[in-house]
């Protein structure tokens, strides 16, 4: 088995992922024309695999929906304050 990449590529879509709000799946985002060149290009390659509905962001389809989870899962795990030993 490869061991992941972690690309600036798949880092912008991980922030792209984590602009969603966890607590609605109603809410949706839209990354502007003047946003930062990198999270524009990340929505439309998180469109291109599925996981949000348009280009530019729009709402997490399903798949969407489970990465974000799993996106800020790892992000508290990695933060250490949900942590205890």
């Amino acid at each position: 088995m490869t061991q992941p990449r972690f690309t600036p590529e798949l880092f912008a879509e991980l922030k792209v992922l984590a602009l969603f709000n966890p607590a609605s799946q109603q809410e949706g985002i839209k990354v502007h024309s003047d946003a930062d060149q990198e999270l524009i290009e990340a929505a439309g390659r998180l469109n291109g695999k599925g996981l949000v509905t348009q280009p530019d962001g729009g709402y997490l389809t399903t798949l969407g929906q489970e990465a974000a989870e799993h996106a800020r899962d790892l992000a508290r795990l990695l933060d250490g304050s949900e942590l205890t030993t």
